[in-house]
């Protein structure tokens, strides 16, 4: 599903430059759920944007498939994230003037999916906001914008699902319940996940933990 091969990451300039990640190779298979750990600032965030094409890498070169995604020109780039990734950030990211439902739509629309209103409204139900569909996200809770977020994600169907600290800005009880129904959505699907945490025990619930340490993997 995913090969990344020797990639480094760097910012900065001159004596500032700091190296983010060190050389490091990843082989993710279809359908395995994947966690990121490590402390703040070992460059889990870091390689979860360059895996989804989000950042761009020093060196090295990451495979989606037969596609190598970090050479890919941007508009092509792009086109191959909407139809193959979906991303969960910890900010939920909707659109404020949009609804529930529209923001899962949003997708889907822009790939002109002739069943976009039949596949949203099927995914607000099993988010369980049905109720809250014509809603905007300033109407929502955190944990209710949070799931709107993951049906989004997984609107157009994804191959990759890449997630990062889904449940950080939710209190304990909405976060356990959030990233439930997360592991759920994946696993009816067989979509693969990559997840970055800082918590071990929902680290424990992926299929294999990664650690993040300085840069390297450990």
């Amino acid at each position: 599903m995913m090969n990344v091969i020797n990639v480094k990451k760097s910012y900065g300039q001159g004596a500032a430059r700091v190296e983010v990640l060190k050389s490091i190779n990843l082989k993710i298979g279809e359908g395995e759920t994947l966690a990121l750990v490590g402390k703040s600032g070992s460059g889990k965030s870091t390689l979860l944007s360059l895996m989804s094409g989000l950042d761009q890498l020093d060196s090295g070169e990451i495979w989606i498939g037969e596609k190598c995604v970090s050479t890919l020109p941007e508009k092509e780039l792009t086109a191959f994230r909407a139809q193959n990734m979906g991303i969960v950030f910890q900010q939920f990211h909707l659109v404020s003037t949009l609804t529930a439902l529209e923001n899962v739509l949003l997708p889907l629309n822009l790939l002109k999916n002739p069943d976009a209103t039949k596949i949203a409204t099927k995914l607000i139900e099993q988010v369980g906001l049905t109720h809250r569909a014509t809603h905007l996200p300033s109407e929502l809770s955190g944990g209710e914008s949070q799931r709107v977020a993951i049906a989004r994600a997984l609107s157009t169907s994804p191959k990759i699902l890449f997630a990062d600290e889904p449940s950080g800005n939710l209190d304990e009880e909405t976060g356990d319940k959030v990233m439930e129904l997360l592991f759920k959505l994946v696993q009816d699907t067989g979509t693969t996940l990559v997840l970055v945490t800082h918590d071990p025990d929902l680290a424990k619930k992926c299929s294999r933990v990664i650690h993040l340490e300085h840069g390297s993997l450990v």
